[in-house]
């Protein structure tokens, strides 16, 4: 029988999404891929420091740390196969157990997506992401500025999703941005019992509550999700009714009415957070790992 991804969690992440490379990206951006791969050379032995999302990735691959195969993480990367070695190293070193990876030199990794069966990809390459998100895949810009903390709360995963245009469409939001927020208001009060449609995330949130049902609680990791949303009531009865139509459960729930995210984020301590809006992210970074999901009106055009 041939080996299969099928019925596990599939992440693939750039290479700069795991590791900090950005003194090495800056090397291609000020001279070419020539200076890169040498540069990558010369620092084969030695280990790359955690990226933003090591923590992620470093506590999903515990789930299969009894044995059975639940999570399965790809480097998808546009680094030559040379540089993918000193990747590989790096991973081996800091304890990671990667097998697979794809490396394009230069062009971009996301048709690999498919027959990955990706649930999610990582990437500092805005085009990249563009592309998955185009494609269908839940896909987000990573910001390597982000907190990291690979060492906090190491029994849990935590990981925090905005709603509109990421687990939920831009519908209510379009509403917001032709109308102002008394229209959004009355059109989320007199729709509340009708599901909002799907986002570019809600595949994501499905696998994670997949895999909290499959792994039971004897794992040494346990997966913690929260919503946090610019939404405010009357507007929060049909985001929860809409993850009730789901059958999907998240843990927690804030409602902050248009606040700033951050500090209820720092609260939180994610492993990774994923939002639509670049001023979200902004405030984000500073309490951890933060994707900017490039879909819905706020990022047209």
């Amino acid at each position: 029988m041939p080996v299969t991804l099928d019925n596990k969690l599939v992440v693939a992440l750039s290479s700069r999404a795991l590791f900090d490379l950005e003194e090495e990206n800056r090397v291609f951006d000020e001279n070419n891929d020539s200076a890169y791969m040498v540069l990558q050379q010369e620092r084969m032995d030695q280990p790359a420091r955690p990226g933003v999302a090591f923590p992620l990735v470093k506590k999903l691959l515990a789930f299969n740390g009894d044995g059975r195969h639940r999570v399965e993480v790809v480097i998808l990367s546009r680094n030559d196969p040379v540089s993918g070695m000193r990747i590989f190293r790096s991973a081996e070193g800091a304890g990671l157990s990667l097998e697979r990876g794809v490396f394009t030199r230069g062009r971009s990794p996301f048709p690999y997506l498919a027959p990955l069966g990706a649930h999610l990809f990582l990437s500092a390459n805005a085009e990249d992401v563009q592309a998955a998100l185009a494609a269908g895949y839940p896909a987000a810009r990573v910001y390597p500025q982000s907190f990291v903390d690979a060492e906090r709360h190491p029994q849990e995963l935590r990981i925090a999703f905005d709603g509109d245009a990421v687990l939920f469409s831009d519908e209510a939001e379009q509403i917001f941005q032709a109308g102002g927020l008394d229209s959004f208001q009355h059109h989320e009060r007199i729709h509340a019992r009708r599901a909002l449609p799907a986002g570019p995330f809600k595949p994501l949130l499905e696998a994670l509550y997949r895999l909290r049902s499959m792994a039971g609680a004897q794992m040494p990791v346990r997966i913690r999700t929260a919503l946090v949303t610019a939404r405010s009531a009357p507007a929060h009865e049909r985001a929860i009714r809409t993850l009730m139509g789901w059958n999907i459960e998240v843990d927690e729930a804030l409602f902050l009415g248009g606040l700033e995210k951050g500090p209820f984020l720092r609260a939180f301590e994610p492993d990774f957070f994923f939002d639509d809006q670049t001023g979200h992210c902004e405030s984000a970074v500073s309490a951890g790992p933060t994707g900017h999901v490039m879909s819905g009106i706020r990022n047209a055009g």
